[in-house]
């Protein structure tokens, strides 16, 4: 079945949150980004999980969420990394009907821990370890982390964004747009300070876990 684009109507067009995110998790998903990129730092340099496959996470990801900004950036991302429209027409529609099975438990630990608000449950992380390894899960954790703050940021911008075109949503206020895109700034080098130093107290100089 072939599509106009990659990004579904009903996502461009959204007037209405699928998720709603507050001020504590906003702190927090700013807080968790240094983890998340020293495990995309050792991505590029070690190479054990294929772009692709983490690009397709982060979609599930945006999709569980609603973030209208964040899908059509990534697709487009997606396109440029050669994943075809059709697929990540897929992704964002949440279908699942092109998905490849060796993938398949990655994605859908994508869309666990989005359901879950960014704190999956231990034991399903712990499978995704057993069947893709240690660094490789660690790797789609921090991946998957970039995505989650990325979206706690892009669902408001998005909202306010169709605000100026006259089509504000359904269950937002401007109050709730604009204080959670001022916050972001406000509180961006504390939460990323208290990052760093959560890094360097528990000595982990390498790659991020739950």
């Amino acid at each position: 079945m072939m599509h106009e684009g990659p990004i579904p109507s009903d996502v461009l067009k959204r007037q209405a949150y699928k998720r709603k995110f507050s001020v504590q998790d906003l702190y927090r998903g700013i807080m968790l980004v240094p983890e998340a990129v020293t495990g995309l730092k050792y991505n590029r340099k070690h190479k054990v999980v294929s772009p692709e496959l983490l690009e397709r996470m982060q979609l599930a990801v945006t999709e569980v969420n609603g973030c209208a900004a964040c899908s059509y950036a990534h697709a487009h991302m997606a396109l440029k990394q050669g994943i075809s429209s059709e697929e990540i027409y897929s992704l964002l529609s949440g279908d699942g009907a092109i998905l490849r099975p060796e993938e398949g438990k990655a994605i859908m630990f994508a869309q666990h821990f989005a359901d879950t608000g960014g704190s999956p449950d231990r034991e399903t992380y712990r499978l995704i370890e057993e069947t893709y390894g240690t660094n490789e899960a660690r790797v789609m954790l921090s991946a998957i982390r970039m995505m989650q703050v990325g979206n706690i940021y892009g669902i408001p911008f998005s909202a306010f964004f169709s605000r100026l075109k006259g089509h504000p949503y359904h269950d937002s206020s401007l109050f709730y747009e604009l204080r959670m895109q001022v916050l972001s700034v406000i509180l961006l080098p504390f939460a990323l300070l208290h990052g760093v130093a959560r890094l360097f107290i528990k000595g982990r100089k390498g790659l991020p876990t739950l």
